[in-house]
């Protein structure tokens, strides 16, 4: 569920989750890998689950567990949160030998490493189910090397900026078209008392995902594949103008508590204090499951109290859409998680979360009348029907670069934000790392 808010685990207590997830996985379902895809009907045991997801992110997934288990009361799930040691946690069951059955991942670059591992098992028992209901692109993402790894159950529209309503009216400014129009609405904020953005950099993950919609608008999506494939150096001149202009957002006054405050801010406290009744700034740039948390931690109202709109144009860039999105695989082939996985792919099982809010779904037979609010209705459409489509980058990375905390472009954004015009030198540190993910 990327990606919300977490505890920066001691390795001790990493150790402790690891060493639970293989009690709980240790009484699985017990069935053999050599059950047939229709032997689900009538499935029995335990199913553990491990994703990302926690605080209100997991209780909207809990519910939609909760529903499963009231359809298959002879099958018991487990969950378990892993925050943003989700790889940790997984690689250190793997090498146990007793994994999770089923886990949610949040990026590509791991299932892809998963499967180089044989950690996964194909679901090539939903390849129609996929085909029918989500677009080419998903399908295609969920595949490693011609077999069907991954369910994409849950999407983001990452292209969104949320705004405080009431801040907005009492410095007297409009929702920008353009990225000069959002530098000025940012002094205009400034100027009023209040800092332009609330920015999660607690989070690396928040600072990947204001890069990547720079550089898609800037540099245009051919380049974006090439530098998602490492086909060109993250010491482009195209890189390096992104990061410029991601530099003109961190500015220290721009942000709230400056550029150190915005380092230990996690993403859900960037969400909570820009909507609180006393805001500390005025704008989250971040993805459409902002809602969920304004509306799970805050009393602040849709249209009445917060707004979205749409990333900027950067010299007059066409639309574009940056999104995420949750993979669900199999580590474990037995008929409870192939219960479980099938249950996801429906409609129903989207439908639960997209009322309870902050959510979108890759599924074209969700209704558009389940998602909870009109706000969250414009955001997920943006999402499916988006002309110009590029998945999350950093996502698309192997995971020691793209996806571990405390390395690779999640630490190295964070030292950028420290210290924004430190152009050249991030760029370097970026290639050094790509270029040693890359070989391995």
């Amino acid at each position: 569920m990327k990606r919300y808010r977490f505890q920066v685990l001691a390795l001790g207590a990493l150790v402790a989750l690891a060493v639970a997830l293989v009690a709980v996985t240790a009484g699985g379902a017990g069935t053999s890998s050599s059950a047939s895809p229709n032997a689900a009907a009538g499935a029995s045991g335990n199913v553990a689950v491990i994703s990302e997801a926690s605080g209100a992110d997991q209780a909207s997934f809990q519910a939609v567990l909760a529903r499963f288990q009231q359809r298959n009361p002879n099958i018991k799930v487990k969950y378990t949160s892993a925050g943003r040691q989700l790889s940790t946690i997984l690689s250190t069951a793997i090498q146990g030998g007793n994994p999770p059955d089923v886990a949610l991942l949040p990026q590509p670059g791991l299932m892809r490493d998963l499967v180089a591992r044989k950690a996964l098992k194909p679901i090539t028992f939903l390849r129609g189910t996929i085909a029918a209901n989500w677009a080419a692109g998903w399908l295609q993402l969920g595949t490693v090397n011609g077999k069907l790894y991954g369910l994409y159950y849950k999407g983001a529209n990452k292209s969104t900026i949320w705004y405080n309503v009431k801040a907005f009216k009492a410095a007297g400014v409009s929702p920008p078209k353009t990225f000069p129009q959002l530098l000025k609405v940012a002094d205009t904020l400034k100027a009023s008392g209040t800092p332009a953005f609330s920015i999660g950099g607690a989070d690396g993950w928040t600072l990947t995902d204001l890069f990547e919609n720079i550089y898609l608008r800037q540099a245009g999506g051919a380049k974006y594949d090439r530098l998602a494939n490492h086909r060109i150096k993250w010491t482009d001149p195209s890189v390096k103008a992104a990061l410029r202009t991601m530099g003109q957002i961190l500015q220290s006054d721009n942000i709230a508590g400056g550029t150190q405050g915005g380092v230990q801010t996690d993403f859900a406290t960037s969400v909570t204090q820009a909507f609180a009744a006393e805001p500390k700034a005025a704008m989250v740039i971040e993805a459409d499951f902002v809602a969920g948390v304004i509306t799970g931690s805050t009393k602040a109202k849709p249209r009445t109290d917060f707004n979205v709109f749409n990333f900027p144009s950067i010299s007059g860039s066409p639309p574009s859409v940056v999104g995420g999105g949750d993979a669900v695989v199999m580590l474990k082939d037995n008929p409870g998680a192939r219960a479980l996985i099938r249950y996801l792919a429906t409609a129903e099982a989207a439908e639960i979360w997209a009322k309870r809010g902050g959510y979108s779904s890759p599924n074209k037979r969700v209704r558009p009348t389940a998602y909870s609010d009109p706000i969250t209705r414009s955001t997920a459409t943006g999402l499916a029907r988006a002309k110009t489509f590029r998945f999350d980058l950093s996502d698309l990375q192997p995971a020691a670069f793209g996806g571990t905390v405390g390395q690779g472009l999640f630490k190295l954004f964070q030292d950028f934000l420290k210290n924004p015009s430190n152009v050249d030198g991030i760029a370097g540190k970026m290639e050094a790392a790509a270029a040693k993910a890359y070989k391995k």
